[in-house]
């Protein structure tokens, strides 16, 4: 593979140059930061697992730094003051820095980090980063890394695995898994008359109109804006696509029949009032109006059940597959996955690390939090298996589909994104901006040697 490092690094200061007046990184992040929030209690007690064979312990005390985007109110609470407390007990040479990045924040912070050599050693990644940072010689090969890698891999889901992979070598590993699935409010289901949650979009418009007859401000369906992760379940569902599967064009795929009558439903959908106006990129509460029986759809992720019931515990809701399309009920492969860096000075104690958190323990204790486990044995576990929301999400999984992995991802789904929001506002014809959008899309699925 080659390397365009110098490169990088080059266009990276031009970045940091840009924004670190107003942004400049700490060389050495906080740890653990203070949050007050409810106490998370595991009452599911599971048997450890040594999966392989641990590295050699460091000769003497090092720190290690972990970027990640876990929630503040349950996830990196219970990361702060459980699991790295029990590693570092385990492990009284390492002590481990835990920093939340916001995700808004998170991919500009580490860009102007690596420019600047202070990376942290270890990153939860959106799985979308990896190929980027990979192609650009910021990650460490997890065939060098892990002397027995060839062996661990075999430990791990398929799918999820496949998110690390570039050019035939591996960049990190996954760390958890998700997809969205249709969450319905069952107060608005029932006042509407609707027996069953959508199976089909025919059925999914039938709903959307019986919903609208409840009043003005009641709205079918809402999302956060026109993002890839928003759109291409549609896009997806309808028969479309964004690219071709060897990601070399995007012709007659983004700007195909069935693309175009994917954000013709979504289009239709926002001027008839159906989809909350949120998703023209104005922002909303859809947690909020969902609770509130504003909104009677929303796509989420198996994060949605533990958060929103904390928040509101007496509402019923009920999950289903993504209605169907000429493609299916086809959804998006989310997730993320865990990274070592080049720049870090303890590679052996981060890898030890990883490994820890990637244990069958650690795995079924993040999933109490929502987190879907990416181990073939911790998706055997009758944890899992009896687990009260768990099904839908891996039924989903079954036809879920990943975003297009290509080190210029960032820049296409701006594009997407872009593109939806000029389409839904009205400032653009739906085949015409798909069109241009196509033109802008092109050329950065091409790699320069």
């Amino acid at each position: 593979m080659k390397k365009r490092s110098s490169l990088f690094i080059v266009s990276l200061l031009i970045l940091a140059s840009l924004i670190l007046a107003a942004c400049t990184p700490q060389a050495t992040p906080v740890a653990n930061p203070e949050v007050v929030i409810e106490t998370v209690v595991v009452e599911k007690e599971v048997e450890v697992k040594v999966l392989i064979t641990p590295t050699a312990a460091p000769e003497g005390p090092v720190t290690i730094t972990f970027w990640h985007g876990y929630n503040a109110d349950v996830e990196a609470k219970y990361l702060d003051e459980t699991i790295i407390p029990a590693f570092e007990a385990e492990h009284p040479n390492v002590k481990v820095q835990s920093v939340i990045m916001p995700y808004d924040q998170f991919r500009r912070k580490l860009l102007i980090a690596l420019s600047g050599g202070t990376a942290p050693d270890l990153a939860r990644l959106d799985i979308l980063w990896v190929p980027e940072l990979a192609d650009q010689g910021a990650l460490a090969k997890m065939e060098e890394v892990l002397p027995d890698f060839e062996v661990y891999k075999e430990e791990f889901l398929p799918g999820p695995l496949s998110t690390n992979l570039y050019q035939g070598e591996h960049y990190g590993l996954p760390l958890d898994t998700n997809t969205r699935v249709l969450v319905y409010n069952k107060a608005m289901f029932t006042e509407a008359g609707i027996e069953a949650a959508p199976a089909t979009m025919d059925e999914f418009l039938t709903a959307c109109e019986k919903i609208k007859a409840l009043g003005e401000d009641k709205y079918c369906f809402a999302d956060g804006g026109t993002y890839a992760w928003a759109v291409n379940p549609w896009i997806w569902s309808f028969g479309g696509d964004v690219t071709s599967e060897d990601t070399t064009t995007a012709t007659d795929f983004y700007n195909g029949a069935a693309s175009v009558a994917a954000y013709q439903f979504l289009k239709d959908g926002v001027d008839k009032g159906y989809v909350h106006p949120g998703i023209l990129g104005g922002g909303v509460d859809a947690w909020g109006g969902f609770a509130t029986d504003t909104v009677a759809m929303l796509l989420e992720g198996p994060w949605f059940p533990p958060l929103f019931e904390g928040q509101f515990p007496d509402k019923e809701y009920g999950m289903a597959l993504m209605p169907a399309g000429e493609g299916g009920a086809v959804s998006v492969v989310g997730g993320e996955d865990i990274v070592l860096f080049q720049q870090s000075a303890n590679k052996e104690a981060a890898a030890e690390f990883m490994r820890y958190l990637l244990s069958e323990e650690v795995q079924l204790q993040l999933a109490t939090t929502g987190q879907m486990p990416v181990l073939n044995s911790a998706i055997e576990s009758d944890f899992v298996k009896n687990h009260e929301f768990f099904g839908i999400f891996l039924e989903q999984l079954k036809t879920a589909k990943a975003r297009t992995p290509h080190p210029n991802w960032s820049q296409i789904e701006e594009v997407m994104t872009n593109t939806g929001s000029n389409i839904l506002n009205g400032v653009i014809d739906v085949q015409e901006g798909l069109d241009q959008a196509v033109e802008q899309i092109n050329p950065l699925l091409t790699i320069p040697e």
